[in-house]
C-alpha cells in the first residue's frame, strides 16, 4: 500500500490544527473491535449496520452472509464507507473509510484472513477458509469475505486540538 497524501481542511478544525499522522489513523484502524458499515439498497436509501473488520494487507476485510442485507447491497453498489471511534466529545480519535467492498476468493488471502480474526479477539471468531469464503467449524453456510481498500480516509480529532484529517490514496 502506498503512502497518502494527508491535508487539514481547516473549516472543520481548531486554529493551528495537527493533522493526524497517517501511522496513527492505521493504528486506529488495526486495532478497533466494531466499525460501522455504510452501502447502499437498491431504491438508495442508506443501510448502516456494525461489523467487525480486520486490516490485513493495506486493507479492511469484513465478511457476511450471502443472504444478509449488507451481501445484496454490495451486489448493487460496492460504495461504502466503515467508520470507528468512540462517543466522548473530549477524547479520542473518530476514523472513516472509503472505498470500494471487493469480494476476496483466493484461498490463501482467506487462509491468512481466518488466522487474523481469530488473533485479533480473543479467538471467538474461527472460521474455516474454503469454497471461496468463510465457513464456522459446524457450519454450511457461507460467509463472504470482502476488501475495502481506503480510497479516502478521515480521522477526525476533538477537543482541544480538533482536527479534521483527509488521507488521500
Amino acid at each position: 500500500m502506498r503512502e497518502p497524501t494527508t491535508t487539514i481542511d481547516p473549516r472543520y478544525s481548531v486554529p493551528d490544527p495537527v493533522a493526524t499522522d497517517w501511522e496513527t489513523t492505521r493504528h486506529a484502524l488495526e486495532t478497533a473491535q466494531v466499525f460501522w458499515l455504510s452501502t447502499l439498497r437498491a431504491d438508495g436509501r442508506p443501510h448502516v449496520t456494525p461489523v467487525v473488520a480486520v486490516w490485513l494487507d493495506g486493507a479492511l476485510h469484513i465478511l457476511t452472509g450471502a443472504g444478509r442485507q449488507k451481501a445484496l447491497n454490495l451486489r448493487i453498489s460496492p460504495h461504502v464507507a466503515l467508520t470507528t471511534g468512540c462517543n466522548d466529545w473530549e477524547q479520542e480519535l473518530d476514523v472513516v473509510v472509503e472505498g470500494d467492498a471487493v469480494r476476496v476468493t483466493d484461498q490463501d488471502l482467506l487462509e491468512r484472513l481466518a488466522t487474523a480474526w481469530a488473533t485479533k479477539w480473543d479467538g471467538r471468531y474461527q472460521f474455516v477458509a474454503r469454497d471461496g469464503g468463510f465457513f464456522l467449524p459446524d457450519g454450511q453456510d457461507i460467509l463472504l469475505v470482502y476488501a475495502i481498500t481506503p480510497e479516502r480516509v478521515f480521522a477526525f480529532t476533538r477537543g482541544p486540538s480538533g482536527a479534521h484529517t483527509r488521507h488521500q490514496f
